[in-house]
């Protein structure tokens, strides 16, 4: 099935399909503004050529009466001059005489009047006649109808004005259609801005900026997309720094375990009365160990880190942590104990994450630490502390152990920096309780 390509960008990062935003704003207004006109101004019209016309008619009817009244009745048996029209009429109107049947008599207009002939019936008729608007009024009688006045003005005087008007009429509409453009441009900007600010912040989050900000305007709806947006470029910013500073201290402590691992294996091939069988076993069970570490880590970067997301045998994995720790302590004159309640209450949390904090609370104390390495578990009711302490000088003050830095003879690296964010995902924390000698506190919540 062949893809809609209308729908969606080219591949080749080409203009997206449709419109743009200021277009349809703009079409849409001045649309709706010009049916607006439309539907109001035709009925107008319309409304004022009959107008124009109803009131010519009438000043015509109002006319022609006036000369019936004043003409004799007689008009038809005699030859009605000028100077039986009363004075003030217009110049422009056709005054013609016309008898019952339509004939004229005397005066102006047609030989023959269809609108004269139908005011034999006692009324005033009008008419469009030969390009003329003609009203025509009976002559009263005390007989019989003798006769009609027939008044009549060029029709095109009444088309003149009535074009007129439509031309103030079309001139309004089309600055009225003209504001409407010009208010359509200007909202349409004052929607795109937002729009294309965020379509600009976008293409920058895709490039590596998370420190966009959202534009504010008049329009919550571009508020919300874009604190949506400038929320999640935050939080990914914030994924990324862990997930970068995470793989650090993953690298961090694969070099160190390994390096361990090597240096005992080479520390043995250099002495020639060295316990060969004695240092492959513990480059065996350092290598084990290491395999333990990467398997807890790859777990870990694939978003196991979630608290409370498993029980935690605290017993069996401080036995399985401590178990291979007490014979290469004791080979340096160093002893390891460790104390729990007889029942240590639940606790969730991932075993992988505590698993890799505790090694590096105990090869800090192995390391940096001297005497004796002691870890002491608590009931705290609401959660369980994990106290790892040993004899040596302890922390200078003011030192942050818990910062990211390469590792030297007198520092204590970046493992702890990876053991509080570790303790932190499962909801957590570790804290340097006393810091000579040192006591370093894990704390987890219980279930």
């Amino acid at each position: 099935m062949a893809s809609d390509k209308r729908n969606s960008p080219g591949d080749d990062g080409g203009e997206p399909y449709g419109r743009p935003l200021r277009h349809r704003v703009l079409v849409a207004m001045v649309g709706v503004a010009t049916l607006a006109v439309a539907l109001f101004a035709i009925p107008l019209a319309v409304s004022m050529q009959r107008r124009y016309h109803d009131e010519t008619a009438a000043a015509l009817g109002r006319d022609a009466t006036w000369i019936a009244a004043v003409v004799p009745d007689d008009v038809v048996r005699s030859s009605v001059t000028s100077t039986w029209l009363p004075k003030g009429l217009p110049s422009r109107l056709v005054v013609g005489f016309y008898a019952a049947d339509g004939t004229k008599i005397s005066g102006g207009g047609p030989s023959r009047s269809d609108v004269a002939a139908d005011a034999r019936d006692g009324h005033v008729h009008e008419a469009v006649e030969n390009g003329f608007l003609a009203v025509a009024a009976p002559i009263p009688s005390d007989e019989r109808l003798t006769g009609s006045v027939r008044v009549a003005t060029p029709y095109q005087a009444v088309r003149d004005r009535v074009h007129r008007a439509w031309l103030a009429m079309a001139g309004l509409a089309v600055v009225v259609v003209g504001l409407a453009a010009g208010f359509a441009l200007r909202h349409s900007a004052r929607l795109a801005a937002p729009l294309e600010h965020l379509t600009m912040s976008a293409q920058a989050l895709g490039s590596g900026d998370f420190s966009i900000r959202a534009l504010r305007s008049d329009v919550r709806e571009a508020n919300a997309a874009g604190l949506a947006l400038e929320a999640t470029a935050r939080r990914l910013g914030d994924m990324l720094d862990r997930e970068r500073a995470f793989s650090a201290d993953v690298s961090h402590q694969l070099r160190t375990q390994l390096t361990g691992m090597l240096l005992g294996l080479e520390s043995a091939l250099g002495r020639p009365d060295a316990d060969l069988p004695g240092a492959i076993r513990t480059a065996v069970a350092r290598g084990e160990r290491l395999q333990t570490i990467i398997e807890d880590l790859v777990r870990l970067s694939r978003g196991s880190r979630t608290s409370g997301a498993e029980p935690l045998d605290v017993r069996a994995l401080l036995e399985e942590v401590t178990g291979d720790r007490r014979a290469t302590l004791a080979e340096d004159g160093r002893r390891l104990t460790v104390s729990l309640p007889e029942e240590p209450p639940e606790v969730e949390a991932s075993p992988a994450a505590v698993r890799q904090i505790l090694h590096v609370l105990l090869d800090n104390a192995a390391i940096h630490g001297k005497g004796g390495i002691a870890v002491e578990v608590s009931d705290l009711g609401d959660g369980v502390a994990i106290e790892v302490t040993d004899q040596g000088d302890g922390i200078p003050e003011g030192a942050d152990v818990f910062a990211r830095r390469s590792g030297d003879a007198k520092g204590h690296g970046i493992g702890l920096a990876l053991a509080r964010s570790l303790a932190e995902a499962e909801g957590g924390r570790l804290i340097l309780r006393r810091p000579a000698p040192p006591v370093f506190s894990l704390l987890l919540p219980t279930r």
